[in-house]
């Protein structure tokens, strides 16, 4: 059975950065280099900057199956009235069950408790999988764009929304 958990305390914190770790290094080699992938974990995905995250509005939570953590979701409330769904991720061996829809569906309910009107997220133009998950949950294109992350890497997106 899944359930979702929200992630609070620094051994939370310390978990969903332990899944960062391992879901990164198995998912993103094939569309960015290990350089970047290092580099966008320590900036975005470590226990530390997740912390400051928390502070910042965001809320983590973790995917748990029978108790286990198997993924993990960051969202933040935006004060246009938009919630960013800055991160969905499910370990390989946990794709395919139907827990990115489950997660969606409780991020709607997240969103719909902050009365917001949309979810948006970004998604890296080469993530073709992850898009087409997107596509069939509803969620349509509203723009590209390049964003400089600093030390000579851009993320290179889709921005994609769901309007509730």
């Amino acid at each position: 059975m899944l359930t979702f958990q929200k992630a609070t305390t620094p051994e939370q914190i310390a978990v969903v950065a332990g899944l960062a770790h391992t879901i990164w290094n198995e998912h993103f080699i094939s569309i960015i280099d290990q350089g970047q992938i290092d580099y966008m974990l320590e900036k975005f995905q470590s226990a530390e900057a997740m912390t400051k995250q928390l502070a910042d509005g965001y809320e983590y939570y973790l995917f748990m199956e029978n108790g286990r953590p198997v993924g993990y979701f960051g969202v933040q409330p935006q004060a246009d009235g938009t919630l960013y769904l800055s991160k969905l991720y499910l370990l390989k061996d946990q794709r395919g069950k139907g827990y990115a829809r489950q997660a969606f569906e409780e991020i709607k309910t997240i969103a719909n408790r902050h009365n917001l009107k949309q979810i948006w997220l970004t998604v890296n133009i080469h993530n073709t999988d992850t898009i087409a998950v997107y596509k069939r949950f509803g969620m349509r294109l509203l723009r590209t764009q390049v964003a400089d992350i600093g030390n000579g890497y851009v993320m290179d997106d889709e921005v994609y929304g769901y309007d509730l």
